[in-house]
């Protein structure tokens, strides 16, 4: 099979009545099976083409996670038309940017964002309008279905250091990937899983497995109303569940809200010890999964907190950075010696035990942009091969096992040497909620979030001295990514920083 959507079609064949999705408003729960979510999306596909959509076609998405957004989606797929994504909180002027880039004939969009059309410029040009799609009745769209190679997916980055890029998917890069996390996070036909990550949910539906849609605003996974999620959870009972360690965080907060999973998955953003053990407490008999991947890559590796032995525990509350696990077997990893910002001229792998840049490749590992920007930066061709540099430092131990020290990028090289502020971001998350060390006129300065109660200062210096660092100053708020809530933005620091005059 070439698609999805002919692996949906398979999957309504073997389990027609067997539930696909269900969601929730409040006390309400709904549901569609495999066969009615088959028959929608035909609908919709037929709908499509009658309005004038064709293969080839592209289509913007803005609808948020929804049994819609799934129809919507499977429907684009059925036809051959790409569905493109892009995230509204970015703004208008890199909305009006996406679409000049792209063109796209189609705009599927909730009420908002339909109201918002006529006042931005990039959205007045989009031909075609489209309400979200509903549960309809069985239909036949008349389409082929989509060829290995047609692109089925692109999503943009936020640009936030340039020019966005544009990650495309092809149908064949995402059969890809449901192999790789269908064997990674362990997908049994007939589970029931609460899920906050969108591609989880495509897999899921290749599996057979039922996907729990969280009543919850998943967009900002940080703020989640965690009470909601819970009696969601209690009602519905799923044996297995997937998000962000932001949304884990939140829910970790709801007393018993963790007990009936068999198997929690966590990535998207870093996951810290901390995190880990909260979980573990909360939920002994859970098995609890970190997955380490990328928007080009996803997923690169993972590790059971089974397999996280004391010297591990030790070693990542003290520098070592993050454990990662070994990479997935549909992927290849190397570690070069760290030249981020600049053309790979050395391509000898490191030994275990040094650090260097990350990079994969593999059958679901993007390789290359759209038109190309932002290849010169983040693609290298070795022996022959594209691989993908995802800007991360890593290192090997002596089991084969990688261990992150966080972004390239951010690395800090003094007088006393070469430090990845990651690890000791890593190592600060025992003792506060967030933390950030920045290099500032010099000094080794970390920022740590405020909270109640305040953590003990002499503690946190004494447990940190390996790392050097210069001021520990608290702040109301680090800035965050919105998506994940995790991700530093160091160049916001650097701002506010300055802001607070001389340190």
């Amino acid at each position: 099979m070439n698609s999805i959507p002919e692996i949906l079609q398979a999957n309504t064949k073997r389990w027609p009545d067997r539930e696909a999705l269900v969601w929730s408003r409040g006390p309400r729960d709904f549901s569609l099976s495999f066969s009615e979510l088959a028959a929608s999306a035909e609908a919709f596909a037929e709908n499509l083409l009658t309005r004038g959509l064709a293969r080839g076609d592209r289509a913007l998405v803005f609808v948020p996670m929804s049994a819609s957004l799934y129809i919507a989606l499977l429907g684009l797929f059925r036809i051959g038309a790409t569905a493109v994504f892009v995230d509204p909180s970015a703004g208008i002027s890199h909305i009006n940017l996406c679409c000049q880039r792209l063109s796209p004939r189609a705009l599927i969009a909730v009420r908002p964002l339909r109201f918002v059309k006529p006042f931005v410029s990039g959205l007045r040009r989009v031909p075609l309008l489209f309400h979200p799609p509903v549960k309809s009745p069985p239909s036949s769209c008349g389409a082929d279905f989509p060829a290995p190679d047609d692109p089925a997916l692109i999503t943009f980055t936020s640009g936030s250091t340039g020019e966005p890029k544009a990650a495309v998917r092809s149908h064949r890069f995402l059969m890809a990937q449901h192999v790789a996390l269908a064997d990674a996070i362990n997908l049994e036909a007939g589970e029931r899983d609460l899920t906050t990550l969108p591609v989880f949910v495509l897999a899921n539906l290749a599996s057979g497995v039922t996907s729990l849609l969280p009543d919850a605003k998943i967009s900002r996974p940080g703020f989640i109303d965690a009470g909601r999620v819970a009696a969601q959870v209690r009602r519905l009972a799923p044996t297995r569940t997937g998000g962000s360690p932001a949304f884990y965080e939140r829910l970790a907060n709801v007393p018993g809200s963790l007990t009936s999973f068999k198997k929690l998955y966590t990535g998207g953003a870093p996951v810290f010890p901390s995190l880990l053990e909260k979980l573990a407490a909360q939920s002994p008999r859970t098995a609890l999964v970190s997955v380490y991947g990328s928007t080009e890559a996803e997923p690169i590796a993972h590790i059971d907190t089974t397999e996280i032995h004391d010297v591990d525990w030790h070693h990542m509350k003290n520098g070592g950075g993050l454990l990662a696990g070994k990479p997935v077997p549909q992927i290849r990893v190397l570690i070069l010696p760290d030249q981020w910002g600049r053309p790979i001229t050395l391509a000898t792998p490191l030994d275990p035990g040094q650090t260097g840049e990350i990079l994969v490749t593999g059958n679901h590992v993007l390789k290359g942009y759209l038109d190309g920007v932002g290849d010169e930066t983040t693609k290298v061709q070795l022996a022959g091969e594209i691989w993908h540099r995802t800007g991360d430092a890593g290192t090997w131990d002596e089991s084969g096992r990688l261990w992150l020290q966080g972004r390239c990028s951010a690395r800090i090289t003094d007088s006393r040497g070469t430090l990845y502020p990651f690890t000791v971001e890593c190592a600060a998350s025992r003792f506060v909620s967030r933390s950030a060390l920045v290099s500032h006129k010099g000094l080794r300065i970390l920022l740590i979030e405020s909270q109640s109660p305040p953590p003990d200062s002499h503690t946190l210096s004494a447990a940190l001295a390996w790392a050097q660092i210069d001021r520990i100053l608290t702040v109301k708020k680090i800035p965050v990514d919105s998506r994940h809530n995790a991700k530093i933005q160091y160049a916001a620091l650097a701002k506010l920083l300055n802001r607070l005059g001389e340190i």
